[in-house]
């Protein structure tokens, strides 16, 4: 799933080099933190948080489907 969330990102933004993705993984629930460009955040979030909310969904049901959960926080 790690690299679904990073692979969504690097389409999304200009400078792909920037993108990264940190896996933090707790008994019943994987934290990934994504980090891009400082001017790249706002196509990662969307106008009014859509496209964030997009990518947590997409990663719920995948995290869902294999009996987990997943959170996705977008780092400045």
């Amino acid at each position: 799933m790690k690299e679904f969330v990073e692979y969504i990102a690097k389409e999304l933004v200009d400078n792909t080099s920037e993108v990264s993705v940190n896996e933090v993984e707790g008994s019943r629930t994987t934290v990934y933190e994504l980090k891009v460009a400082d001017g790249e955040l706002g196509k990662v979030i969307g106008k009014n948080g859509q496209t964030a909310k997009a990518i947590r969904t997409l990663l719920s049901a995948i995290a869902a489907k294999n009996g987990k959960r997943a959170v996705l926080e977008i780092v400045e």
